[in-house]
């Protein structure tokens, strides 16, 4: 266990590139979340990142906050669980939902294939099991489908393993614990 503590840095702080994204997050989102903030600490990583995540993606919004969410829950990240709990309910999920898929499982077939084998991947590290696989398939994802879930997970994973490490302060209101 770290003994530093890490703190957020504020616009002043970060380097003109990143205030620049700091202003346009401002814009968008009606303020700077932490976790951005502290990715800034890194001339280039905010930027970098921010590119990264809102990249196109053959998966649609609500398969993607699926994928967050149960990627952030296997790897125990409270900040990323929070952030996509709001943005999942943005996208239509029910507490209900929402609670489901961080359990690993969904009512819908389709969605279900995919959190069981977002899961599978992010606690095996790759080594998924082929019965997961195959039902993924089976639901009609396709190839195209399972990179870009495995590019999702890497982003999601990121993110969790900054967060894990920092504990910054959660500035979204708290997900409902399981």
């Amino acid at each position: 266990m770290t003994t530093t503590t890490f703190s957020v840095p504020t616009r002043s702080e970060v380097s003109e590139n990143n205030q620049a994204i700091f202003d346009n997050l401002q814009k968008a989102l009606g303020f700077v979340p932490n976790l951005y903030a502290v990715i800034a600490n890194s001339k280039n990583g905010l930027e970098k990142y921010l590119a990264y995540q809102n990249a196109k993606t053959s998966l649609n919004n609500k398969e993607k906050e699926a994928v967050n969410l149960i990627v952030s829950q296997v790897n125990n990240c409270v900040y990323c669980v929070s952030a996509h709990t709001v943005i999942g309910k943005m996208n239509g999920f029910t507490d209900e939902q929402i609670l489901d898929i961080r359990k690993g499982k969904a009512a819908d077939a389709k969605l279900n294939a995919l959190v069981q084998l977002a899961g599978e991947i992010t606690k095996t590290r790759g080594e998924a099991n082929s019965d997961l696989v195959d039902a993924f398939f089976a639901q009609g994802f396709t190839n195209e489908n399972l990179v870009d879930l495995i590019l999702l997970i890497s982003d999601k994973t990121a993110m969790n393993y900054l967060h894990n490490l920092t504990k910054v302060p959660v500035d979204f209101p708290l997900a409902p614990s399981l």
